[in-house]
């Protein structure tokens, strides 16, 4: 069986697409596995795929490659257009509604048509219009499954499958640095300006604690400022990016995960494949969808204060290593659930039972 999996980039630093090249890399096992990435701005992938998955892009966005066409909108979808007229699959894989409703239109209708999604589509009436063109829909999570069942009524069926983790054996946190871990894009709707100020008041009163920041993003420069305001120098350290993120979640003993709106819980997978607790907000969708307080980690309520309150939630578990433990135990009960080659069965199961 030959799969096709379509991304806006295959190149970017996403937890959907972490998601999907450790999908493809565990199809690949077995079937022909192809990732079509609509831009290619660099040379390889930041994170990393297996060496039967192929790799290929409608444009090549790299500098001093030359193109055939004109630059823009139009060249793009021009490329796409012709991409899918010409694909010779058996399973395309789309990635979010704008790739979704294209595949609906243009690709071949032998061809077994599936869109992945993970948020709300942001346009409805489009994917309303096309997506019944589709054999499936297939979402990481039930609550997200019951939003799109509600918005397509039945047309087409819509499916949960969890997102996967790369193939074990995954590191292992030892439980004993006195470090609190983040990880993800800098941007407004991570709110990490929240995770630093809670810090502060952990810092303050658990001097030997720090806080460590992976990755980058348009909010590095807002946040160093706001480490410097507090007084922060010598707790919270910037890390940079990593395509090996579960390794520096090793090194944690407790990950935090400060956003309200999130999406995708990648990075909460992450964090408890390794076995560490996560502390996150009740409100954030995808947090809420695994993190179970008093089983893996723990929720954090909405309310006035939200920073004391996360705070005292960073606190509790510093102060308690006998329920870390604990609650990272359960972690790694969580994640061995969405290990790769299991969830590449249940594809597998979904797409022989559709065709």
């Amino acid at each position: 069986m030959k799969v096709s999996m379509l991304l806006a980039s295959a190149y970017g630093m996403r937890g959907d697409v972490r998601a999907m090249l450790n999908l493809a890399t565990a199809l690949s096992e077995r079937h022909e596995v192809e990732v079509i990435s609509i831009r290619r701005q660099k040379e390889k992938p930041f994170f990393p795929v297996g060496a039967k998955v192929t790799m290929r892009s409608v444009v090549d966005a790299r500098p001093g490659v030359r193109h055939l066409l004109p630059r823009g909108q139009v060249r793009t979808e021009v490329a796409l257009w012709r991409l899918l007229r010409s694909l010779r699959s058996d399973v395309l894989v789309t990635t979010r509604p704008s790739l979704g409703i294209q595949a609906a239109r243009h690709a071949p209708r032998e061809i077994l048509k599936i869109a992945r999604e993970w948020g709300r589509p942001t346009v409805p009436g489009p994917v309303r219009k096309f997506y019944p063109r589709l054999d499936a829909v297939v979402t990481a999570t039930e609550s997200a499954q019951d939003e799109w069942g509600r918005l397509l009524d039945g047309t087409p069926p819509v499916h949960a499958v969890l997102d996967a983790l790369p193939s074990a054996p995954w590191p292992r946190s030892r439980m004993d640095n006195r470090i609190v871990a983040a990880g993800g894009r800098w941007v407004p709707v991570k709110a990490y300006d929240r995770l630093i100020r809670a810090f502060a008041i952990v810092a303050d009163k658990r001097p030997d604690w720090r806080l460590r920041l992976y990755g980058g993003g348009p909010e590095e420069r807002r946040l160093r400022a706001l480490v410097g305001e507090l007084d922060l120098h010598n707790h919270v350290y910037f890390m940079g990016t990593t395509p090996d993120l579960a390794g520096e979640f090793a090194k944690a003993s407790i990950v935090a995960n400060t956003s309200r709106s999130e999406d995708l819980g990648m990075t909460v997978l992450e964090a408890m494949g390794c076995g560490v607790p996560v502390v996150a907000f009740e409100g954030a969708r995808g947090p809420t969808e695994f993190v179970a307080t008093g089983y893996n980690g723990v929720l954090v309520p909405p309310a006035d204060g939200d920073v004391q309150l996360f705070a005292a939630a960073l606190l509790a578990l510093i102060d308690d290593e006998r329920r870390r433990r604990s609650l990272a135990a359960g972690a790694l009960d969580t994640a061995v659930r969405h290990a790769a080659p299991d969830v590449a069965e249940q594809w597998e199961k979904l797409i022989a039972d559709l065709r």
